[in-house]
């Protein structure tokens, strides 16, 4: 590494720092209004449907919003802020390409899904649906937020009252370092590598509920083996 400075001092202008920073700022919000306004229009053009993707996370019968573009059938989530605005999309292909729109606001972005209850955070909508069927058969309320992401889950959280959250043990260890973060109660799998939907298609529904209660009501861990 080379390093060259100048012989003689180099003098900053405030102003047009000043000036750099609030174009920048500009910019960005003018790309955050068009992928709204691409959102928007998408979702207009979208169908009901069934999506390969969804099968091949255990659940054939889920019907969500399919856009088709190009001979492909696109899975999309609607992206919202905690004001219930639209600020983006995440499509899904079939085979589990998952892509946001370029410029959208995805800090603070969500999915929600159910009105009250226990606050739930997690990263992925696949793992969001399998909470919604955990708690479908726990009988109890919950309000689950797909945040997309762990850095995410982690803005997301300091937003909300505490409640769980249902951590990816990816092998970075990212996910529960950001649920310790919290300091919200949390849920992870004894496996690397899993998230709370392959816990629950691999050790099904009643034991990935019952990792999800023991948390809630402690009378021990909350790890699905």
């Amino acid at each position: 590494v080379i390093l060259w400075r100048e012989d003689k001092p180099t003098k900053i202008d405030p102003k047009v720092v000043h000036a750099a920073i609030k174009q920048a700022d500009e910019d960005r919000r003018r790309l955050q209004e068009q992928a709204a306004m691409k959102a928007s229009m998408v979702i207009n053009q979208c169908v009901i449907g069934k999506h390969e993707y969804l099968a091949r996370k255990g659940f054939p019968d889920e019907k969500g919003l399919i856009w088709f573009r190009q001979k492909k059938e696109y899975l999309v989530i609607p992206m919202r802020d905690l004001k219930n605005n639209l600020v983006g999309m995440q499509t899904i292909t079939e085979e589990g390409e998952k892509r946001f729109l370029y410029g959208q606001k995805t800090n603070g972005a969500n999915f929600v899904m159910g009105r009250d209850g226990v606050n739930i955070l997690c990263e992925g909508y696949a793992t969001g649906l399998s909470i919604r069927e955990a708690f479908r058969q726990l009988k109890l309320p919950a309000r689950i937020f797909v945040c997309f992401s762990a850095h995410n889950l982690g803005t997301i959280a300091g937003r909300l009252e505490p409640g769980l959250v249902v951590a990816d043990n990816d092998k970075s260890g990212t996910g529960e370092k950001t649920a310790k973060a919290t300091g919200w109660r949390y849920w992870i799998s004894e496996t690397v590598g899993e998230d709370f939907n392959d816990a629950h298609r691999r050790a099904g529904l009643f034991k990935a509920a019952k990792g999800l209660w023991s948390l809630l009501y402690p009378t021990g861990g909350g790890h699905v083996r």
